[in-house]
């Protein structure tokens, strides 16, 4: 967030203190994981709704999100409109059509098939909620005037993170979407050309016979993704 009129640096005492005793702290980290162990990213939906506080609620916590110069360089488009939906499924299948008829890469396409992705997108349209995710080139003013935004893909990226985790919380499944190029869904949401589409986000509970890939289940250890150097 910038406002012209506040340019100057001010020290606020630190509002919030959150500080637990060392097993206590353990004990809630390894809480969180293995909650977080729980989320799933699920292709079967079923219909049933999900009241919009929920992910009214979920994105004003994602909107908590750290990023650069604190410009908060994101937008939220949450859609549970029939029509809509059933719009950007049939614009993301068609752009999925040429990647998965050799435009994705043989490389890429092998990597793909123990996940079983492919072209037909029904989750679109059963998900009670889409969620489009836009990045925010640079900002305006209230006067007009324009800025940069800074470190845009990190801040939206952590910010979509919690997003992520934060439906997750609520008892909600959600799947990534990526389609390339989403031009379209800057009309279709009313968004300027400024801002780009990175991502959408399906969300909703998982279908009675909802499955999930096996090699989803397959993470690496602790070992592969993590150092320690102590002094």
């Amino acid at each position: 967030m910038y406002f012209r009129e506040q340019v100057r640096y001010e020290p606020l005492p630190l509002p919030d203190r959150v500080r637990r005793p060392d097993d206590e702290a353990v004990r809630e980290a390894e809480a969180f994981r293995d909650d977080l162990r729980k989320r799933h990213s699920v292709r079967d939906f079923c219909a049933d709704p999900v009241p919009e506080e929920v992910i009214r609620a979920c994105v004003e916590a994602a909107g908590t999100a750290p990023s650069g110069a604190n410009h908060q360089p994101w937008f939220f488009v949450a859609i549970s409109d029939p029509a809509m939906k059933a719009q950007i499924r049939a614009a993301a299948e068609e752009e999925e059509k040429d990647f998965y008829a050799g435009g994705g890469g043989d490389e890429w396409l092998k990597a793909l098939e123990p996940i079983g992705t492919g072209v037909s997108k029904p989750h679109l349209d059963i998900a009670p909620w889409l969620i489009v995710i836009f990045a925010q080139r640079h900002g305006v003013t209230k006067d007009g005037e324009r800025y940069k935004n800074y470190y845009v893909p990190e801040s939206v990226g952590i910010a979509t993170g919690m997003l992520i985790t934060a439906l997750h919380r609520a008892g909600l499944c959600c799947l990534t979407h990526t389609p390339n190029p989403m031009r379209f869904l800057n009309g279709l949401c009313g968004r300027p050309e400024s801002e780009k589409p990175i991502m959408i986000l399906a969300v909703g509970h998982p279908a009675a016979d909802a499955t999930v890939p096996a090699v989803a289940k397959l993470k690496k250890p602790l070992g592969e993704i993590l150092s320690v150097h102590k002094g």
